[in-house]
């Protein structure tokens, strides 16, 4: 019977699945390598395109930015503005009324009474003068009273002069716009004898 030596055929064949076993080995390990550098490439791709858009909305944070604080920069200029001109209008309103308030002093002040001081701090109004009595002095709290310009008149002190006649007072009232509608008071009653500060 004849013999066969399979030896060589089966050593042919161990490095044939051998070689094909690397190339398999080898191709994997090129696609798993292509795989990957696609996989970075489009992750790359994808965060630059992220840091550009971050950078582009930077950008046009610090121009909005920018405007806000120009457009609050406008807003304090037009509040100053807008403060000055309610000024300017109030003295526009309040021109004329020192001229009434002067010429109301005038009428109110009864005979017998004279002022020697009249100081005013905002619609408050004070008096310092000298009376012949005390009805004089209540004469002319009563015509402040009555005065389109002036009201709320309060006594604060009356003393007796010492060593001349007459009293000295002090007394407050309060600076008042005419209301709508009624015509000013030209005459309180009183007549316009004493002497105005």
């Amino acid at each position: 019977m004849p013999r066969i030596n399979l030896l060589p055929w089966r050593e042919a064949e161990r490095k044939e699945r051998k070689l094909a076993f690397l190339i398999a080995l080898a191709t994997a390990a090129i696609a798993a390598l292509v795989v990957a550098f696609g996989v970075r490439l489009v992750y790359t791709g994808l965060i630059g395109a992220q840091v550009r858009r971050n950078e582009l909305l930077q950008a046009q944070i610090q121009v909005l930015n920018h405007q806000i604080g120009e457009i609050n920069s406008l807003e304090k200029t037009k509040r100053k503005f807008l403060a000055r001109m309610r000024i300017i209008e109030q003295l526009q309103r309040s021109r004329p009324q020192i001229v009434h308030i002067f010429d109301q002093i005038v009428r109110t002040v009864p005979p017998g009474l004279y002022l020697t001081e009249v100081t005013q701090k905002g619609a408050q109004i004070q008096f310092k003068g000298v009376a012949q009595s005390s009805t004089r002095v209540s004469d002319f709290m009563r015509n402040i009273d009555h005065s389109h310009w002036l009201a709320n008149a309060e006594l604060e002190v009356i003393q007796a002069g010492k060593g001349s006649p007459g009293s000295t007072f002090t007394l407050d009232a309060k600076v008042v716009s005419p209301k709508a509608g009624k015509k000013p008071r030209h005459g309180t009653g009183a007549a316009r004898g004493g002497h105005g500060a």
